[in-house]
């Protein structure tokens, strides 16, 4: 144990005689990888590791020797967009909703989580070796999921079917009765027959809805095949991926996020091979080819992993963030080279997601698509209604409760939902103000990120791998997020300000000693 705690504090830079204050710091620095390890799979583990490790941090604050802050333009634009929102909720057409969607925004907080509790390189490169090996969890299950299948595929359904009477189709799968997962028709008919009307959840292509089964409805038969009407079934593998969260898209933006990291490094690696333009990397540092090769493994990987999640505006976006960052890492002929090998990949994507959501990239008659339209002309229209919609919004989720009165979801007759854009949804919740914040807070942390690559003769190549991965990531999650809502998506919001902790260390980080990038004055920036 005493061995572990020296070599802990030697990684944190902890002063071990400090007392009271090397204690809550090596708190504040495990629960500060626990919150990397969590961040690629749950929401509620990310914040119970951030905010134990938080608290740490802020009763180690007060204590001596004091940790210094400085204030710059990026903690202006993360404090006024904060500050923006507070304004805007207090004058929301429902304040008490919109002042409880507040906890959403103030995630910006494990920013400073990150930058002040990371001050070395070799700890920075521990927590990002820690988020890609948890990545890499799901990422490894999902195909072997897929190969297993799940659920009850259902096929040759008839007219008297209970479940075509609340209008299951053939090809829906079944995958919970009464909330219980269901693998076998057996299983199916046992659920049905616990209760007078049962709650059934099954999955259609884009779509997991719950239905109600009457148990009258069975019909008669010695086999659960003829209890249920249907003439057919198998295990499902085609759904659309979610790793270990609760929905897919939120699964497809962080593994975007990650993957840009991932690739940032595989590239940086590359360069300090020599591959590409020069790297001037910090004393001639070379990644070796087993780094190379775990990381190119990884970055199929998490391709793959993707790819299965058949969620288009993420996969665009990592396809944006990845010509920046060969742009960036190796200049002009291997990003040509580089657009040449993606475009059979792009190929064979597009076909997957044809057969996958029987949709195109861009396809005018997709019903996910339509909604989107439908979704941004209902917004675009309710921020222009008024002064106050224009400057200050309706206030966040306050749609929630007056959509009927503003003419939203189609008068009622489309599932209520989002607007489906960062940038509207700003627009719409926050007004104007909100949007050139948000926009102000891109380009500060993308100049910061850019100036950071310039200066690249002073940094390793592990440095220059994550500012790559930070820069490619927040143009791939700017460029989802003209589809997505994806800033409202907290377990994403958390990694893109988790990465942006750490890859503003990384800017502040000096050389020392031929070796490691070491923060020489603790705490400032």
């Amino acid at each position: 144990m005493r061995k572990f705690f020296e070599r802990l504090d030697r990684l944190a830079v902890i002063n071990r005689d400090g007392g009271a204050v090397a204690w809550l710091e090596r708190i504040a620095f495990v629960f500060l990888l626990l919150t990397f390890a969590s961040a690629p799979h749950s929401i509620a583990a990310t914040q119970t590791a951030w905010i134990i490790g938080m608290l740490a941090w802020i009763v180690r604050l007060p204590l001596r020797p004091r940790i210094r802050f400085r204030f710059g333009p990026l903690d202006a634009a993360l404090w006024a967009f904060f500050i923006w929102s507070v304004v805007s909720s207090l004058t929301s057409y429902e304040p008490l909703v919109s002042i409880d969607r507040l906890r959403g925004t103030a995630v910006f907080l494990i920013f400073y989580f990150v930058f002040y509790n990371v001050r070395t390189m070799r700890a920075a490169s521990l927590a990002v070796v820690v988020m890609i090996a948890s990545c890499m969890i799901s990422v490894l299950w999902m195909p072997v999921e897929r190969l297993l299948g799940r659920g009850v595929e259902i096929h040759g359904v008839a007219a008297n079917s209970p479940l075509a009477k609340p209008g299951l189709i053939d090809g829906d799968t079944l995958l919970e009765v009464n909330k219980k997962k269901v693998t076998t028709p057996d299983e199916v008919v046992k659920g049905l027959e616990s209760a007078e009307v049962s709650k059934v959840r099954f999955y259609r292509p884009d779509f997991e809805l719950t239905i109600d089964v009457k148990r009258s409805d069975l019909l008669a038969g010695s086999g659960a095949l003829e209890q249920l009407g249907i003439t057919g079934w198998k295990k499902s593998h085609n759904w659309r991926s979610k790793g270990f969260y609760g929905h897919y898209t939120t699964y497809a933006e962080v593994l975007q996020l990650i993957g840009s990291l991932i690739f940032g490094l595989f590239i940086a690696g590359l360069a300090s091979l020599g591959f590409g333009k020069s790297s001037g990397v910090l004393d001639k540092a070379r990644a070796s080819r087993a780094v190379i090769g775990l990381l190119f493994l990884a970055l199929l990987g998490t391709g793959l992993a993707l790819l299965l999640t058949v969620t288009r505006g993420p996969q665009l976006g990592l396809a944006v963030s990845g010509g920046l960052i060969v742009l960036a890492g190796l200049g002009r002929k291997w990003f040509i080279a580089a657009v040449l090998i993606m475009l059979p990949v792009t190929i064979g994507g597009l076909i997957f997601l044809q057969q996958s959501r029987n949709v195109e990239f861009l396809d005018s008659k997709d019903e996910s698509t339509k909604y989107r339209e439908m979704m941004m002309r209902d917004g675009v229209r309710l921020w222009t209604q008024s002064p106050r919609h224009f400057i200050l919004g309706v206030g966040m989720d306050s749609i929630q409760k007056h959509w009927e009165e503003w003419g939203l979801f189609d008068r009622g007759w489309q599932p209520m939902g989002h607007f489906h854009s960062t940038y509207l949804q700003l627009l719409v919740e926050r007004g104007l103000p909100a949007l050139l914040l948000w926009l102000g807070i891109i380009a500060i942390y993308a100049g910061k990120l850019w100036k950071g690559l310039r200066s690249r003769e002073s940094l390793d190549w592990p440095s220059i791998g994550l500012l790559l991965g930070a820069f490619g990531g927040l143009a791939g999650f700017a460029t989802s997020g003209l589809v997505h809502y994806n800033l409202g998506d907290q377990e994403v919001a958390m990694v893109l300000f988790i990465l942006m902790g750490l890859a503003c260390k990384i800017v502040t980080l000096r050389p020392e000693a031929g070796q490691a990038l070491t923060e020489t004055e603790p705490g400032r920036r």
